[in-house]
């Protein structure tokens, strides 16, 4: 009977075996009844089930049968027990019928068990749970007993399914892994036979030896566990217990099974492996001979009639295309190539001698052709890529060349300076990177003629002369051609260059011209505005002076400087035929200052001229009359206030241009201060003059209060 066809009524668990043993080593059956009506049908089911597990060995020692019925009625108890004789007469050794605390005590007596021992074939006693262990040990019960002994009654269910079905599955797996290997080992010596993998057997091996493993650790592991947890009053009260174990489960069947079926196992994957084998080997050897066709005829003809490199960007681009498209086909066949190659070095690590020698050749030949058109194919390649580098260089170089022209044939009316230096510099990076190129198509030009020069190595002795003359002929030409035009645009750009230095001088003159105009309006309005002192004496007026013509002699150097650089303007548009360029302005403006400069410096010199002999008279007075005792003329006065006027006089006056305006020296403040300076002078030399007059007087008087004393004496 298998756990499969009561499964229902198994997982009612109408009875069950613990794993637990008596004091005899007896195992332990537990009928737990409740308090539905038990189907004594399913309950008699269950009972054969259980009872087919263990060893004879095993039966042989005996059992305890723990008849639960505190939840059920005294006749079904009754019942169950009557039951056991029929059931299981001789491997009962004892039954205990736990009661209730206080329920059957009248009842009893209407039926006394151990009065029936020798009928029933086996002891009867009525205990109550807690004094259950004064038959078995604590440890020994599960835990609706006040045992210690854990049981899963769902668990021990689904592993004893495991168990059969691992026995099932594996014995139907032996007999037909027997038969296959059978088959082939009569079979093997007709090497003609076709490959028949297909005979396979109806499970999985692995799935089964993995099931019998893991059901083998499960078996070892609670025989570990009862080995601690089993013995007789000894500890290990909470550790996990069924009767899974080899007296209960038979392990030592699930090992046996396990041996064989690896055995046979082993066996069958031989098999399998050397049916591969010849069919991979046959496999192998028709692939082979397939890329070896192809490549040696479609894919060698596709490669021969490719052999030009293009005339243009275009046409290089058109062929790599075409290029790419036989690549294309190519890989194909190169990862088939691969994948055999991978094939053959697995068969040729694991294969027999009478193999190596057969997949090695193969291998070989397969090697030599794959490699040998892999290099045609990556040489076209590079060819094409060098050509379609050679036309796209001599393209960029052909429009650089096109740009520089434009620009050359171009007017140039540049705003200024500036901009030509601009223009200029930008006309010698355009040469520089036109040189740059033709440079970069020489060396290109040179490898792809290089490359062409070892065409015909590798095409199979085709002759291609003819057409290596055109691509080498068209080569020549680009580079010379290029090398023509770069060449005219050089003596282009070289009286490009003259003219545009010419036109840089020119502008720097007009530029220089006009700042030498501002240079002379900055000194104009520095003499007016600080050339104001007129010296608080002779002296200083002397440096004055001579200040001032240092001054106007810088002026004049720069009214010269301009006039100089106005004529090279002028010539420089002659030599330009630059009719509509001119001095413009700056002649007149320039002259305008110089003008209002020469006037406004002959009014200083004149001034300081003024205040010169001002200075250097007032000063004879004041000093020649506090040095000699001798009377100053009074002329010397005369001219100091004279002079001392006008100069006042002059510095009320402004500047009067030539185009008429007028300016004055300073600030009225400035002017005032020198005027203040003038008088507090003349005021000096006049109370000098009041003085001299005093002491003339005094004289006079003196000389007539003597004549007055002389006279009455002479009388």
């Amino acid at each position: 009977m298998e756990a499969s066809t009561i499964l229902p009524v198994l997982k009612k668990k109408l009875a069950f075996l613990s794993g637990g043993k008596d004091r005899r080593s007896g195992l332990i059956l537990t009928i737990p009844l409740c308090t539905e009506q038990t189907s004594m049908e399913e309950l008699s089911s269950t009972l054969d089930y259980l009872l087919g597990i263990p060893s004879e060995k095993c039966k042989a020692r005996g059992f305890t049968v723990i008849v639960d019925g505190r939840k059920s009625q005294w006749n079904v108890v009754k019942t169950v027990v009557l039951m056991l004789q029929n059931v299981i007469p001789a491997e009962v050794s004892l039954v205990c019928v736990v009661k209730p605390d206080e329920f059957w005590d009248k009842k009893v007596t209407h039926f006394c068990f151990w009065k029936e021992k020798d009928r029933l074939g086996f002891e009867v006693i009525l205990v109550s749970a807690n004094k259950l262990t004064r038959y078995i040990e604590p440890c020994q019960l599960t835990d609706e007993f006040g045992g210690s002994l854990q049981y899963d009654h769902m668990d021990w269910v689904n592993k004893r399914l495991v168990f059969e079905k691992f026995t099932k599955e594996s014995t139907s797996l032996l007999d037909e892994l027997a038969v296959i290997n059978e088959n082939e080992k009569t079979s093997q010596p007709d090497k003609a036979r076709p490959s028949d993998c297909n005979a396979l057997p109806s499970f999985d091996p692995e799935t089964v030896l993995q099931t019998g493993h893991e059901l083998l650790s499960e078996l070892q592991q609670r025989r570990f566990n009862g080995s601690e947890g089993g013995g007789g009053g000894g500890g290990g009260g909470g550790t996990a217990w069924s009767p899974m174990d080899d007296e209960l489960l038979a392990q030592p069947q699930v090992m046996k099974l396990l041996d064989s079926l690896r055995e046979q196992y082993t066996k069958y994957q031989e098999v399998c492996r050397q049916r591969s084998k010849r069919s991979q080997l046959e496999e192998i050897q028709t692939k082979v001979m397939q890329v070896v066709n192809w490549l040696e005829g479609p894919g060698t003809e596709q490669l021969r009639t490719q052999w030009g490199i293009g005339d243009s960007i275009r046409a290089s681009q058109a062929l790599q295309l075409k290029h790419e498209e036989i690549e294309s086909q190519h890989s194909e066949w190169f990862a088939v190539y691969v994948e055999l190659n991978q094939q053959m070095a697995a068969l040729l690590s694991a294969g027999d001698d009478e193999d190596l020698l057969e997949l090695k050749a193969l291998q070989q030949q397969l090697s030599d052709v794959c490699y040998r058109q892999a290099s045609q194919l990556e040489f076209r390649q590079n060819v094409l890529q060098s050509a379609h580098e050679f036309h796209g260089t001599a393209q960029d170089l052909s429009q650089q060349l096109d740009g520089l022209l434009g620009m050359l044939c171009a007017d140039v009316a540049p705003a200024d300076g500036a901009a030509i230096q601009q223009t200029l510099k930008h006309l010698e990076e355009k040469l520089k990177s036109v040189e740059g190129a033709l440079q970069s198509l020489r060396e290109k030009g040179q490898v792809l003629l290089e490359q062409i020069s070892n065409q015909t190595s590798w095409f199979y002795g085709k002759d291609l002369q003819i057409e290596n003359k055109e691509n080498i002929d068209h080569i020549h030409s680009v580079m010379e051609d290029m090398q023509l035009r770069k060449q005219r645009c050089e003596d282009m750009v070289d009286v490009r260059r003259l003219k545009m230095l010419q036109m840089v001088q020119l502008f720097k003159c007009e530029e220089d011209a006009s700042q030498a105009v501002e240079w002379l309006g900055e000194l104009l309005d520095a003499l007016l505005k600080t050339h104001i002192r007129l010296g608080d004496d002779s002296q200083e007026t002397k440096v004055l002076l001579e200040k001032h013509r240092k001054f106007v002699d810088v002026a004049q150097s720069t009214y010269d400087y301009g006039r100089q650089l106005l004529q090279a303007t002028v010539v420089l548009c002659q030599s330009l035929r630059c009719t509509t360029r001119s001095s413009g302005d700056t002649l007149p403006r320039l002259n305008r200052v110089w003008k209002q400069f020469t006037v406004t410096a002959d009014e200083r010199q004149h001034r300081l001229d003024m205040a010169g002999t001002f200075h250097t008279a007032a000063e004879r007075v004041l000093k020649e009359g506090s040095e000699q005792a001798e009377l100053l003329d009074m002329e010397v006065f005369e001219e100091v206030e004279t002079v001392g006027k006008a100069l006042l006089d002059r510095l009320t006056v402004p500047v009067i241009f030539p185009d008429g305006s007028e300016q004055f020296f300073g600030s009225p403040g400035d002017m005032a201060s020198s005027a203040e300076n003038i008088r507090d002078k003349m005021k000096l030399v006049d109370d000098k003059r009041l003085q001299q007059e005093e002491e003339e007087a005094e004289a006079e008087q003196l000389q007539e209060e003597a004549a007055l004393e002389a006279g009455p004496d002479e009388s």
